[in-house]
């Protein structure tokens, strides 16, 4: 058994201490790509969440409607603040996120509600060394991906339309 492992030759030391690092540079770009595209799918599921508890619990009188931007509102934004981890330091940083503002507007059929998440920049040190007009040489797309990465953040936002808050009655037979 010994002899069969000792006439294999092993991968050189040299080659797998100067990869080691440019895999951990690739990984931790993953894992940042990967925050952005987890914060999407979750604005998306609390977008549609403050949507439709505005729409069930909202009232129609004005009496009432003074409560809904009261208290409902609020505490809506809190629940979504909690979702997208702006209570939690660890997420906070791993999704890089600055605020998040809710706005919800009532006028019409329709009620529409707008979730807007600011995030900070991902700050992927390898990338934000270089001089952004030399690497990108004046094209307009490199030249916004390159200040959201490492000077400015973004703005991700999703936008819910629901109808008003019309609970129909259950179906009652004519004859009783």
């Amino acid at each position: 058994m010994m002899s069969f492992f000792s006439s294999r030759k092993g991968q050189a030391t040299t080659e797998t201490v100067l990869l080691f690092p440019v895999l951990m540079i690739f990984v931790l770009f993953i894992i940042k790509i990967f925050g952005l595209l987890v914060l999407s799918q979750k604005m998306e599921i609390a977008g549609f969440y403050a949507a439709r508890r505005f729409q069930l619990q909202s009232h129609t009188s004005s009496y009432l409607q003074r409560w809904d931007r009261r208290f409902l509102t609020k505490d809506i934004k809190k629940k979504v603040e909690e979702y997208l981890g702006l209570k939690n330091a660890g997420m906070r940083r791993f999704l890089s996120l600055r605020d998040i503002k809710l706005d919800i507007n009532t006028s019409g059929t329709w009620t529409r509600v707008v979730l807007t998440v600011n995030t900070r920049p991902p700050r992927i040190k390898f990338l934000c060394d270089y001089d952004k007009l030399q690497l990108c040489d004046n094209d307009m797309k490199c030249l916004k991906g390159f200040d959201f990465l490492c000077e400015t953040g973004g703005k991700m936002q999703v936008i819910k339309y629901v109808g008003p808050n019309e609970r129909v009655l259950p179906y009652v037979r004519p004859e009783g």
